[in-house]
């Protein structure tokens, strides 16, 4: 092999080498202690690791917390993830106008928020999203502790809210039929308006040309919105459905203030649970256990989600 041949041949390694050092080191190699230490029983503090083999997961696979913790955890993603899409993106084709509507009725309003273009402003739209937007720059503790006052059973906001409607009290973080829809409530509330953002710019990048084309043929605002609008901003929908997925995964934050996995572990999630073997136990082999199946699933649902895009985009 010639001198040339060897430099063009590291070309690509060099120029990959700089982020290739903090992916090594950062993810790859923390990762694969992790999978080590699945396979080993220690106690955080002791110098010496037991090596048990796949004991850890058979420990895991017949633990009911595991599978109370899973169940919480495919609960968490669902209630989460799939309103956060729907709102931000009603929110921002409510935001994506131009020019003001001659009538206020909603129906008229929504009947032109469906044509999937911008078609009428909202007066300070500007500050609508800002203060939709800001709970998400927010530092999710500062909001979570706000919430817990709002929760409270005796004085808080929501149950006087209740009350003035004639409502019983909730107990929204005591009650295990509650405590769950507690938290999804401020995880939704935090994250919908970052998801407003993505739409928004995905929505002013819809050609109008397309739009007045099948407005020419005939069809109406809602075919509009679902045959043009909807496919053209799909690569946006999946973008926000894994980052969302992936992060109502790695929820903690949240879960930490307000209900520590509780009550009953009816707000514990596989993260959470992890935390818990790991600090709380110090059995690091079976946490580690849970944080390998939690990996697991993040790639798992990543790659299905990009193979339900890929065949979306291959029909369209």
């Amino acid at each position: 092999m010639t001198r040339s041949k060897l430099i063009s041949g590291l070309k690509p390694v060099l120029f990959t080498l700089p982020a290739m050092v903090p992916f090594v080191l950062f993810w790859l190699a923390p990762l694969l202690y992790v999978l080590y230490l699945s396979f080993t029983e220690w106690d955080f503090m002791s110098p010496e690791k037991t090596f048990v083999g796949l004991q850890n997961y058979i420990d895991l696979l017949s633990n009911p917390a595991f599978y109370q913790a899973l169940r919480v955890t495919v609960l968490f993603c669902a209630g989460s993830v799939l309103p956060i899409i729907l709102l931000g993106l009603g929110l921002a084709l409510l935001m994506n106008h131009k020019t003001t509507p001659r009538s206020g009725a909603l129906a008229s309003r929504f009947t032109q928020v469906l044509r999937g273009g911008p078609t009428f402003n909202l007066k300070g739209s500007a500050l609508y999203q800002v203060l939709l937007f800001s709970p998400w720059v927010t530092p999710t503790v500062a909001v979570s502790i706000v919430w817990s006052w709002i929760y409270e059973p005796d004085v808080g906001l929501a149950n006087t809210v209740l009350g003035f409607f004639g409502l019983e009290p909730i107990g929204w973080l005591q009650d295990p039929k509650w405590a769950l829809i507690g938290v999804l409530l401020v995880t939704i509330w935090k994250s919908v308006g970052w998801a407003m953002i993505f739409y928004l710019v995905a929505l002013r990048n819809v050609p109008s040309d397309l739009l007045e084309a099948g407005e020419l043929d005939g069809a109406s605002p809602v075919q509009k919105f679902l045959r043009i609008t909807l496919p053209l901003i799909s690569p946006t929908t999946l973008f926000l459905f894994v980052v969302q997925l992936i992060s109502a995964l790695q929820a903690y934050d949240q879960i930490n203030v307000l209900t520590q996995g509780g009550p009953s572990g009816s707000t514990r999630t596989l993260l959470y649970l992890y935390y818990q073997s790991a600090f709380e136990s110090f059995q690091i082999g079976e946490a580690s256990t849970v944080a390998v199946v939690l990996v697991f699933l993040c790639m798992l649902l990543s790659v299905f989600s990009f193979s339900i895009s890929k065949r979306t985009t291959h029909y369209q």
